[in-house]
């Protein structure tokens, strides 16, 4: 299996999926954009992983790959083939199938609960209720002809499938101690205006390595189901 990771930033990383996908001998391959924003061609990819960062899928004009990086995703999607967006990249995702991404009414950092939808059942279902990493200012609108597999109090829609072959998680499962802390020093400031779903540095540090071990226990689950083509209920 071929995974090709989309990364924004070198501080937002693979997480937990890097064991993952040791643990299958997948060949991973990367497109930093910040560095080179050269893309492999769609069909010689098995699995997309579009990773977050602090940017807009708007910033285009700012970001001029954001296009090119949009219409890899609809290429790979295309074909059929796994793709997991993990929060900038679920608005990627979401932006690439026609949905309006913008500014949500709320700020969202740190460990919150997430609620999924009662009407979702099969491998992909989230429970009532469980806990995860967020970091996020924008949200997103429903793509056509995507189910909406949970949300929040403070967004409405923090997970979607689309078809058999995508997942779009505006929230994080793959966070580690160590990538938990790279975020929090790269984006420290993001904190300081607080907010009603905004923690403090303090309460981010102290989660316990239960939480941790929860959500990455569920990100496998997540990627179990994805490779699968079970997505489809």
């Amino acid at each position: 299996m071929r995974a090709h990771i989309l990364q924004h930033v070198p501080f937002e990383g693979l997480g937990s999926i890097e064991p993952w996908l040791t643990a299958r001998h997948a060949r991973v391959t990367w497109t930093r954009f910040l560095e080179d924003p050269s893309l492999p061609e769609a069909a010689d990819v098995d699995l997309l992983i579009a990773l977050g960062g602090p940017m807009s899928v708007n910033d285009e004009d700012l970001l001029p790959w954001l296009g090119a990086e949009k219409r890899f995703i609809a290429r790979v999607i295309a074909l059929g083939r796994p793709v997991l967006g993990i929060c900038l990249g679920a608005q990627l995702i979401a932006s690439t199938l026609g949905a309006r991404v913008y500014p949500g009414p709320h700020k969202e950092i740190g460990w919150h609960p997430v609620y999924g939808a009662p009407a979702v059942d099969g491998p992909l279902a989230f429970p009532g209720e469980f806990l995860a990493f967020h970091w996020h200012g924008e949200t997103f609108d429903l793509p056509p002809g995507a189910v909406c597999l949970a949300g929040s109090d403070a967004c409405r829609h923090q997970a979607f499938r689309y078809g058999r072959n995508v997942l779009a998680l505006q929230f994080h499962l793959e966070t580690t101690p160590a990538s938990a802390d790279a975020i929090i020093t790269r984006c420290r400031d993001e904190l300081q205006a607080g907010g009603a779903y905004v923690q403090s540095v303090e309460t981010l540090r102290d989660a316990p390595p239960h939480a941790y071990a929860a959500v990455n226990a569920r990100m496998s689950a997540v990627l179990d189901a994805l490779v699968s083509g079970r997505t489809a209920h």
